[in-house]
């Protein structure tokens, strides 16, 4: 799981940098608020994927999913994009916990003696 959802928040990281370049054109935002709520939104990215195997990993990474949608209210295109990385992000927990499942199985049944 740890590796698909690492790969979903890289690419977020890149996708909230890019929305913060388009951000800056908007009148009514300062450039220096974009880059500060970019930029601790980038952070979150990359801290989550040292963390996504903890304890309440996966439920921050569905906080950062959500924040990503609403700043579409911003960023218009962001709506789109963050509700792609919301898909993104549910197949990466579903289907890494799944894989996660079949290397276990696989693990125990390497450790088992044969009966033959």
């Amino acid at each position: 799981m740890r590796t698909l959802c690492a790969s979903t928040l890289i690419g977020e990281f890149f996708i909230i940098g890019f929305a913060g370049l388009v951000a800056m054109k908007d009148a009514d935002l300062s450039t220096g608020t974009v880059w500060t709520v970019c930029g601790i939104a980038m952070f979150l990215c990359v801290a989550l994927c040292g963390v996504i195997t903890r304890p309440g990993g996966v439920g921050l990474g569905w906080a950062l999913q959500l924040a990503l949608i609403a700043s579409g209210v911003f960023v218009p295109m962001m709506f789109f994009m963050g509700a792609v990385f919301a898909l993104l992000w549910w197949a990466s927990v579903h289907f890494g916990r799944k894989v996660d499942e079949a290397k276990a199985r696989f693990a125990a049944q390497a450790e088992q003696p044969d009966a033959a």
